[in-house]
């Protein structure tokens, strides 16, 4: 699916290297179960901002969701040592015994950094948390099953490309293939990576 284009609206003012990179993601092309769509970014993190959220939807069913702000302060900022700053956040249902595997945050971080590699997004001073939490139903919500989320909470500083701006189409695409391998969703044939790819059983949803 073809990324929400990026439009500034309310950044005229901005600078000519980040409106070119925010036109990157709109070139961005993710596998057809991913759904973007702009949302307001915010205003305080840095000068210019651009936001999408997008969900892995199956059979009407959402498996996933997420959001990917990009940030640039034409200065830079002495934690992201670049102007550019990507700020993701990524989620899904496990089933609940996979939140005692000691393994699962280790695996989940790789699933990030190896799409990453694969679609060839250079990136230096990476971040991050994965943090798992389970939910216990009682009363009126007793037949419900328990449930555990995985959500992992990521930053990096994008390497500018031979064009001068980072490659954002790259960095959403790995992106979205976190938020797609955290659903549960194998790889697509040919998808760059895709071998190499750990993958956690008794996964959620399809599969």
């Amino acid at each position: 699916m073809v990324a929400a284009q990026g439009h500034l609206a309310d950044e005229d003012g901005a600078p000519l290297v980040f409106q070119r990179a925010v036109e990157a993601l709109g070139t961005a092309r993710t596998r057809p179960e991913v759904e973007l769509a702009q949302i307001p970014a915010p205003k305080r993190l840095a000068p210019h901002a651009y936001a999408v959220e997008a969900a892995v939807l199956v059979e009407g069913e959402e498996l996933a969701d997420g959001r990917l702000v990009l940030l640039h302060d034409p200065v830079g900022q002495e934690n992201w040592h670049g102007t550019f700053r990507v700020v993701t956040l990524a989620r899904a249902e496990l089933e609940p015994e996979m939140a005692a595997d000691p393994l699962l945050p280790d695996v989940c971080w790789s699933w990030l950094t190896g799409a990453l590699a694969a679609r060839g997004a250079a990136y230096s001073e990476p971040s991050g948390t994965v943090s798992c939490s389970s939910s216990h139903h009682f009363g009126g919500l007793a037949e419900r099953p328990a449930s555990t989320e995985i959500e992992v909470r990521a930053s990096w500083t994008p390497a500018d490309s031979a064009a001068g701006f980072p490659d954002m189409a790259a960095h959403l695409v790995a992106w979205c293939e976190l938020l797609c391998t955290s659903a549960g969703l194998p790889p697509t044939l040919g998808e760059p990576g895709g071998s190499g790819i750990v993958s956690l059983p008794n996964r959620r949803g399809p599969r």
